[in-house]
């Protein structure tokens, strides 16, 4: 079990970006959140077995067809235990 941070730059907003994250998520058996962020980026967190987390910080490169994904931040945390996958509020 592995927990991934990241935050993702480009054209990223308003693209289903989040949703479509939500469905790759649940997909692969990842548990997380994504939400907006008010400087444009996307962030979100996933946690799971190792190799469906790593399947989904290599989406997150790409994310859906009409996102332009310029940059990703990714960064181990230790895991908290979380279950389902939910899109969050707009961050702080």
């Amino acid at each position: 079990m592995i927990r991934k941070h990241v935050v993702v730059s480009g054209r990223v907003q308003g693209v289903f970006y989040r949703d479509t994250c939500r469905e790759e998520a649940r997909r692969h058996g990842v548990a997380g959140w994504v939400r907006n962020m008010p400087d444009g980026t996307v962030e979100a967190v996933f946690e799971g077995p190792a190799e469906e987390v790593e399947r989904m910080v290599a989406w997150v490169h790409q994310g859906p067809s009409r996102a332009e994904v310029r940059g990703v931040e990714a960064e181990e945390e230790t895991p908290q235990g979380l279950t389902g996958f939910q899109v969050r509020p707009t961050g702080p």
